[in-house]
């Protein structure tokens, strides 16, 4: 019953959300921004003991990574929000506006989705960008993170319901789901009628729960097993430098490269370089037989290698003939979020951005730019893989819906 309570609440929450104009939402976000700064030893405090229960419990690496704060990530995040203030209201835009031979006047106008329900693990970073884009979207949003982060989540989120009371919004406009179980995530995926999209953001097992599981509308979000190939006329410094980034810069994230692919007319020459300087950074590497052969410390990868996303310090890597091989394996091993080819041939640029089915295909850049932020939307609500809806990073407008409104004069139908 606390669900569907918090549901409720939601729901009439939206309805002052929806209403607000933009002014108002940015003042909201302004704010909330402000009071995290004023409260930044209570966040840190509260992550702290999140961090410490998690170490104590014999987690590490990456995870620990995504699960910590620092000053200068809530920083971070307090700019995400006035990012998001700073962009132009989506809301009550009109897509499209047409006049009929009878004189009908038929527009398509950008609303606010409504209720929005985030599942999310151990990164309390989505709290703020989920609170915020849905704020400034005209929504209401229930969360629902992993019990790794939940003091974390509950301290930002308390800041985030005072600081709506301060302006006299309601506080439901966004609310957390302190019981972290199975059972309430469970139940969350069925509130039909109070929750009108849910959003996982997580890993591939969390995520393929939910859109087995869910009977409210999902977007798929974030696997990513992300592949770099260089091309045979790569620049050879350009390759090592995205490479090493997409792989190290932050590895526990789903735009890390997980996968290389090294054209064979280059492999003498790179492979060895490559694998020194990703070893250097502490990367393990499973490789095929021809890099296992070439380079002592490196592990042989099995099949289930070439479909992985680790979110860690490892990386598979093969020799493949050309850059329809690298095409052809992205497709069987692929999940559809970010892919890069690093060339200096122009035919072969094109022929990846144009056969490539992913929802961000680079030339010469780092796949670590799938980012909402680095897009320039101020924020994101994810990273969609799909095909419906939305596709990519999700700011504003993907986190609205749309409707039609028709002018008449009297005309009925003959």
């Amino acid at each position: 019953m606390i669900l569907e309570e918090m549901g409720m609440k939601a729901k009439e929450a939206s309805i002052v959300t929806a209403r607000l104009s933009a002014p108002e939402k940015n003042k909201a976000l302004l704010n909330a921004a402000e009071n995290m700064i004023k409260n930044m030893d209570k966040i840190l405090e509260a992550n702290k003991a999140d961090v410490d229960s998690a170490l104590e419990n014999g987690i590490k690496g990456a995870f620990i990574d995504r699960l910590s704060l620092t000053k200068e990530r809530i920083e971070g995040m307090a700019t995400g929000l006035r990012k998001v203030a700073a962009l132009k209201d989506p809301v009550g835009e009109f897509v499209m506006m047409n006049t009929l031979d009878n004189g009908l006047i038929i527009g398509q106008k950008r609303v606010p989705m409504g209720v929005i329900g985030i599942i999310f693990e151990a990164r309390p970073n989505v709290t703020s960008d989920a609170f915020g884009l849905c704020l400034k979207a005209g929504s209401a949003v229930i969360l629902r993170g992993g019990k790794e982060a939940l003091k974390s989540n509950k301290a930002i989120v308390d800041i985030f319901r005072e600081s709506l009371k301060e302006d006299g919004l309601p506080e439901d406009i966004v609310q957390i789901i302190t019981d972290t179980s199975h059972e309430t995530a469970e139940k969350l995926m069925k509130l039909n009628g109070l929750i009108d999209l849910l959003i996982p953001r997580g890993g591939s097992g969390l995520i393929n729960n939910v859109v087995r599981n869910s009977t409210v509308p999902v977007i798929k979000t974030g696997i990513g097993n992300c592949h770099v190939y260089v091309d045979e006329t790569a620049d050879m410094k350009k390759a090592i430098d995205i490479v090493i980034n997409a792989k190290t810069q932050r590895p526990g994230v789903c735009n890390a490269c997980e996968s290389l692919l090294i054209n064979e007319k280059i492999a003498d020459e790179f492979v060895p370089v490559i694998c020194k300087e990703l070893m250097a950074k502490n990367v393990e590497i499973r490789a095929d037989g021809k890099i296992y052969a070439m380079v002592k410390g490196t592990k042989k990868a099995t099949e289930e290698d070439w479909g992985t996303e680790y979110e860690d310090y490892i990386i598979s890597a093969r020799i493949v003939k050309d850059v329809d091989e690298a095409i052809e394996l992205i497709r069987k091993y692929g999940t559809g979020h970010s892919e890069a080819i690093i060339t200096e041939n122009y035919s072969n640029a094109q022929k990846f951005l144009n056969e490539v089915d992913a929802a961000a295909v680079y030339v010469n850049a780092s796949t670590r730019f799938t980012d909402g932020e680095q897009f320039g939307f101020g924020a994101e609500i994810g990273i969609s893989t799909q095909k419906l809806h939305a596709r990519g990073p999700m700011g504003l407008k993907e986190l609205t819906t749309t409707k039609y409104i028709i002018y008449g004069n009297g005309q009925i139908r003959e």
